[in-house]
């Protein structure tokens, strides 16, 4: 196994010397770190991480606070794991995932056992029981989702309210002038789950505003359910050109029932969904979607924790950083049918 002496007899220093080049922890000249740093790549040297720990108080890993909840569609969480947990490696930390019933206890569990260095928070209520425990840990904390208040914290999302108007405005500039929205299940809304709301609530107010008439549903996360409550939304609402989709089950069910019913996107119905590019890909998703940015939120979520936890940032000004939608454009949004 190669060790720190092997970095510094290839490097040409002192043992010491390559130690402080590789910590940052006393000036070294930039011609020196090159060498040691040189010397690294070629022995292919991985720090103990148990020395690097007991030698600055860290452990190099990062608690990641998620739940797969029943009425979740589980593949579009994991899309968030792992924007948070590659980014993590790439910056040479590991990731401890926590699902806890018991947020706060968990947190306290871990904060208290210096078992980790930080934490992300997924799964973030509109009034979390969680922030009050991590505004007063020890370690820093980061947010993918936003609370109702998030005063005091690192905040990453998407912008769900300009998501939601960007969904109604696209079509309508289209000519499209009925719609159908499928919503998350409505108690994932009820425990907290404002994203939904925000969403629904901005897609509906705009369309009132253009004069397009808009049809929500809260939809159900599984299969069959879902299927049949897309065939039933387009039974009881024919004049409807345009479907728009905040659920992720809904998306994943869609080319089924469209198939099945002998309709095509957009020749018949333009869809426009919310979800991950990754997960577009994972089930083959034919339709423009708003990317749910989850690879970038775990990026950047992970980038601010880790400039907290080594100190290169304020401590006192937290962010709020909504992350502005796009629609990646896949060729389900046209002009309306015209109906005989």
């Amino acid at each position: 196994m190669v060790t720190i002496g092997d970095v510094a007899r290839v490097a040409g220093v002192s043992r010491s010397t390559a130690s402080y080049a590789l910590s940052g922890k006393r000036s070294i000249s930039a011609e020196v770190r090159d060498k040691v740093e040189q010397a690294v790549r070629d022995l292919g040297y991985t720090p103990n991480a148990g020395a690097k720990a007991l030698a600055t108080s860290q452990t190099q890993v990062l608690g990641l606070l998620a739940r797969f909840l029943e009425d979740e569609f589980a593949p579009a969480m994991l899309q968030y794991i792992l924007g948070v947990t590659n980014e993590a490696r790439a910056r040479g930390y590991d990731t401890l995932l926590i699902t806890d019933e018991d947020g706060v206890a968990a947190l306290r569990r871990i904060s208290e056992s210096r078992m980790v260095d930080g934490f992300i928070l997924l799964n973030v209520a509109e009034s979390d029981d969680r922030l009050g425990f991590l505004r007063a840990a020890s370690q820093p904390g980061t947010l993918v989702g936003l609370p109702g208040d998030p005063t005091g914290l690192d905040v990453f999302d998407l912008d769900f309210v300009a998501a939601g108007r960007l969904m109604v405005e696209t079509l309508h500039e289209l000519g499209h002038r009925s719609l159908i929205l499928v919503s998350q299940p409505e108690h994932v809304l009820e425990r907290g789950g404002a994203y939904v709301s925000r969403l629904a609530n901005a897609a509906q107010q705009r369309a009132a505003e253009l004069g397009v008439e808009l049809h929500h549903h809260f939809g159900a996360s599984s299969q069959p359910q879902i299927g049949v409550e897309l065939a039933n939304l387009l039974d009881a609402h024919p004049e409807a050109t345009g479907l728009l989709l905040n659920n992720e089950a809904a998306a994943a069910a869609l080319p089924n029932v469209l198939q099945s019913r002998g309709l095509a996107s957009p020749a018949d119905i333009s869809v426009i969904g919310r979800y991950s590019d990754d997960f577009a890909r994972t089930f083959s998703l034919p339709y423009s979607a708003i990317d749910s940015a989850a690879d970038e939120l775990g990026r950047r979520a992970v980038e601010r924790l880790v400039s907290r936890i080594e100190g290169t940032v304020d401590a006192e000004s937290p962010v709020v950083d909504l992350f502005a939608p796009r629609i990646d454009d896949r060729g389900s949004t046209s002009v309306p049918p015209t109906r005989q």
